[in-house]
């Protein structure tokens, strides 16, 4: 079963942290993921600049509008997210929990099943 974990954090701390701070956490990360890029099970991973980078397309009346930012009213945004294949969501809840114990950035992981669309055919 197709999972994406979505990361949420406090941007504001997370974008702070020294080269250093980063590099260790990306690395004790990376040890999580490792198992499971091994096995086949992690698919694409990303992380989001900060929303301070971000363009939102709104719907609008009559056409679209085209806005800088999401205008969050929260300091916990999405900051990334993981693609799993796995057996099933305690699968998915464990390597969750993983992540969490060695992020010291992220305030909570969303887990949610996944379909994937491919032009011409049925989700999967």
């Amino acid at each position: 079963m197709l999972y994406a974990i979505l990361c949420y954090a406090d941007e504001e701390k997370v974008f702070a942290w020294s080269k250093e701070e980063e590099a260790a956490v990306m690395g004790r990360l990376q040890a999580v993921q490792e198992p499971l890029a091994k096995a086949g099970k992690l698919g694409p991973t990303g992380r989001l600049m900060p929303t301070t980078a971000a363009t939102t397309v709104r719907k609008g009346r009559d056409e679209p509008l085209v806005v800088d930012g999401p205008f969050a009213e929260t300091k916990e945004v999405l900051l990334g997210f993981y693609t799993v294949d796995v057996e099933n969501l305690d699968e998915a809840i464990a390597f969750s929990k993983e992540l969490s114990a060695v992020n010291p950035g992220s305030t909570s992981y969303e887990i949610r099943p996944l379909y994937v669309f491919h032009p011409g055919s049925s989700p999967t």
